[in-house]
């Protein structure tokens, strides 16, 4: 079975160009000293979010809010990126040029982010569609934020079997691959996957494995629910 999958006319589809990280161009990255307490990054994170927001409210670019504020425009974008640590006067000129309390630009700085922590060997068992003899399934964790809910999954296959599940959901799921081998069909593609293979699939594509070549196979699963479905 190939690697790849092929087009209707037997030949490779093309791969996409990659893609810039939506995480990079939507968020913010810098360097912390070691001594540095992360609560600041908090800090600086939540007046970069505020002072974005409301200068996009107004209509006006970087340089315009810069030279409204009374700073370099280098130093707006550091704020605005969490790239530099504001002082009392830099916040009070900022809230004068937004026309805001200072108090609206540290808005969600206290705001708690939850995470999940789970130890190794203690995942959660679940009973799901495949929960057969061979077939377990561990939750490493779910976070149901803002916009979508994420669970996470250990799954370890140690037993063939003459049939094997077949999965649709809403949604995108990410598979990597820990240990064994095995083919797995997305759509109309097959896919042979070895330790350390990924692959990203539309959960609405009917998906699951085919061929448990080399057992026992385990792998992580993580879908991403879009918000109509949670």
């Amino acid at each position: 079975m190939s690697d790849v999958p092929l087009t209707r006319a037997g030949l490779p589809s093309a791969e996409p160009a990659p893609a810039a990280l939506i995480r990079n161009e939507s968020g913010i990255a810098r360097d912390r000293d070691p001594s540095e307490p992360p609560e600041e990054l908090e800090l600086e994170a939540a007046i970069a979010r505020n002072v974005r927001r409301l200068r996009q409210q107004m209509g006006l670019t970087v340089a315009d809010m810069a030279v409204r504020v009374g700073i370099s425009k280098a130093m707006m974008s550091k704020i605005e990126n969490a790239q530099t640590s504001c002082s009392l006067s830099t916040l009070a000129m900022l809230a004068r040029g937004l026309d805001v309390p200072v108090t609206s630009l540290l808005r969600g700085a206290e705001t708690e982010r939850p995470a999940s922590y789970v130890q190794a060997g203690q995942g959660t068992p679940i009973v799901r569609h495949g929960s057969r003899a061979g077939h377990e399934y561990h939750q490493l964790g779910a976070l149901r934020g803002e916009h979508k809910r994420l669970e996470c999954l250990h799954v370890t296959l140690t037993s063939k079997s003459q049939e094997y599940p077949l999965f649709q959901h809403p949604g995108t799921e990410f598979l990597y691959m820990l240990e064994g081998e095995m083919d797995y069909a997305h759509s109309r593609a097959v896919y042979r996957l070895r330790p350390g293979d990924s692959l990203v699939i539309d959960g609405e594509g009917a998906h699951g494995p085919v061929d448990l070549v080399e057992v026992p196979i385990r792998f992580l699963s993580v879908i991403a629910f879009p918000d109509a479905s949670v």
